[in-house]
């Protein structure tokens, strides 16, 4: 199975710049496709082109371990990379959870201090509607007993004393009445005789 590279990654793997790559390509020394408007080589046959020939099997497996090595510390760069990054984003969620937690504390405070001082205002008004329902009973009391007894007094003596004076203003004011009456009552009181048996 043939493995293709980009021709970027092939250049930094090898070491070489894309000049002298697309020299080799051109000389047909590396095997290469194109696909979407990208160049890909194939990396096995590729590195082999790159590295000297030898007779010493030890320089061929050293340049594959030196490859492989490369790679396996690239990748051990890039875990760490994201990994920091993971751990500085999970820095700023803790401080902005933090934050809003603070916040919403805080709140929940200044609520629970707002709710205090609305139950003793309620507290205060409850007790002063008490004492005003008190006060007002009172003076409902006070006053159905100041008008019972003026009702007593109207309708005892004073109503009497009432009726004599309006009778003896209205005789004083009509004699001639007075007198008419008195007339009236007599000769009401004025029985003829009977008459006796002839």
């Amino acid at each position: 199975m043939q493995a293709y590279l980009e021709l970027d990654e092939f250049c930094k793997l090898v070491h070489l710049n894309e000049d002298v790559v697309k020299s080799m390509m051109a000389n047909n020394t590396l095997n290469f496709k194109e696909e979407d408007g990208k160049i890909y080589i194939e990396a096995h046959q590729g590195t082999f082109s790159v590295v000297p020939s030898s007779k010493d099997k030890t320089s061929v497996v050293s340049s594959m371990s030196l490859a492989g090595e490369s790679f396996v510390e690239k990748t051990i760069g890039t875990i760490l990379n994201l990994h920091e990054k993971v751990l500085d984003a999970k820095d700023e969620t803790l401080d902005a959870l933090k934050g809003e937690n603070k916040f919403l504390k805080d709140a929940l405070y200044s609520m629970q201090e707002l709710y205090d001082e609305d139950r003793k205002v309620i507290d205060s008004l409850n007790s002063q509607l008490k004492h005003t329902m008190e006060e007002l009973e009172f003076m409902k009391r006070k006053y159905k007993l100041m008008w019972n007894k003026a009702v007593d007094n109207f309708t005892g003596t004073a109503a009497l004393k009432a009726v004599e004076n309006a009778t003896l203003n209205a005789g004083a004011s009509n004699p001639t009445n007075s007198n008419q009456s008195t007339t009236s009552e007599n000769k009401t009181n004025i029985q003829p005789e009977p008459k006796g048996e002839v």
